[in-house]
């Protein structure tokens, strides 16, 4: 991209280069409970049965295949046949909503041994013993994520359906290939779970942040189609500013508050009068503003003036 729009997120990616790594780790870390999400590596005897080049050309041209799923952990199933085996990520999977708690996914997960899936190759590497599939791609039918692809760009905005959300983010199907919201990455301000921003099967507008085809990855944003409201939120809080707001979450040491969309400030148990203290979620509250820190998007404030 070679506008302004475009410039300032190839900025913001390079200023850290391992925002996309952090998001699949975290990705992983949720998904399977600090196991892995994917199929353990084969032994090497057992990798040589695998077709490779027949994983390969399935990936390239963006194939649907029919295969059984033998048996599942707690990151998603394992599916093998026509000299193919691999896994499929439990965000993947058609039935696995959000709406699933954790505690009941591996119940759930079970469901699926015995089944017959249609799958795409979204993840090939020989090298790492690694192919990973995935339900949810082949909806979009043979063909789709090549023609997808070759649309996208880094810092356009695109409208796509939520799909599934999870403890670490949003999936947006952007028509044939599903594009990650990170929670960091759907509102300037704090936010508790991403279900608080949407919800399953709405209209989502989004930003490209950043392409990976071969890894079938897309990483988008939602903030970043509104200016980030801490580069001016000085001119509009001072300290000793007298201030409304509203509770949006309780902590131990104090309540968070949120002053307009995307600026929270917290209120500190040594700030909170005990007379005042019991509030709930919801509740406004006037507050004092202690001070204000835009560069760590951080803000103090007090119920005691």
């Amino acid at each position: 991209m070679v506008n302004k729009e475009g410039l300032e997120i190839k900025q913001t990616v390079e200023e850290d280069e391992t925002w996309w790594e952090s998001v699949l780790a975290d990705e992983s870390r949720h998904a399977a409970g600090d196991v892995p999400t994917e199929e353990p590596e084969p032994p090497i005897e057992e990798k040589e049965t695998l077709d490779w080049d027949k994983a390969q050309l399935l990936y390239k041209q963006d194939a649907v295949v029919h295969l059984l799923v033998t048996g599942h952990n707690r990151g998603g199933v394992l599916v093998e046949g026509e000299s193919l085996k691999g896994f499929v990520p439990f965000s993947h999977l058609l039935k696995l909503q959000e709406s699933v708690p954790p505690d009941q996914r591996v119940e759930m997960l079970a469901t699926y041994d015995g089944e017959m899936l249609d799958l795409k190759v979204i993840e090939c590497v020989p090298e790492d013993g690694r192919i990973v599939f995935s339900e949810r791609a082949a909806q979009a039918g043979a063909g789709r994520r090549r023609e997808l692809f070759s649309t996208l760009e880094r810092g356009k905005r695109v409208v796509g359906d939520v799909t599934n959300i999870t403890e670490f983010g949003v999936f947006v199907d952007l028509g044939g290939v599903e594009g990650l919201v990170h929670i960091s990455e759907l509102s300037w301000g704090r936010v508790g779970h991403p279900r608080e921003i949407v919800q399953v099967g709405t209209k989502l507008e989004v930003q490209i942040l950043d392409i990976s085809p071969e890894r079938c990855r897309v990483a988008l944003s939602v903030k970043r189609l509104f200016d980030n409201p801490w580069k001016t939120a000085v001119e509009r809080y001072q300290p000793d500013q007298i201030v409304s707001a509203r509770v949006s979450a309780q902590v131990p040491f104090g309540f968070f508050a949120r002053l307009e969309d995307g600026i929270e400030g917290l209120v500190h148990s040594s700030e909170i009068p005990v007379e005042k203290r019991g509030l709930n979620i919801g509740d406004e509250v006037q507050l004092c503003v202690l001070h204000v820190d835009p560069k760590k998007q951080r803000m103090g404030l007090s119920m005691k003036f």
